[in-house]
């Protein structure tokens, strides 16, 4: 599955637009991360816990992605992008979202 951030793909033409779609996941840091987090936030810089947590959740929100575009019939998703929020004070949700789309290589 081809992902590109931008609304076209070089060399290539869009043959059939599918609609939206998107992966989204919900992710908490138990209490041993959100402790030593708050300890490692009081001296400032990097919070490599926040990190990894983040990176994990933007993969599994692509994964979730190509499924759902997978499932639309799509060979690309185009104008990808993610979006975040916490949701109280301990998770996060990332969602991954973008147009499904039926690309070819384009004739010359």
């Amino acid at each position: 599955m081809l992902i590109v951030t931008t609304e076209n793909v070089a060399n290539h033409r869009v043959v059939r637009t599918l609609g939206q779609c998107f992966g989204i996941v919900v992710r908490s840091r138990g209490l041993g991360g959100n402790i030593i987090a708050g300890l490692r936030s009081i001296v400032g810089g990097e919070i490599p816990e926040y990190t990894r947590l983040l990176e994990d959740a933007r993969r599994h929100a692509i994964d979730r992605l190509v499924e759902n575009a997978t499932a639309m019939g799509a060979n690309a998703i185009v104008m990808m992008r993610f979006d975040s929020a916490e949701i109280g004070q301990t998770m996060s949700e990332i969602v991954a979202y973008g147009t499904a789309v039926e690309i070819e290589p384009a004739s010359r």
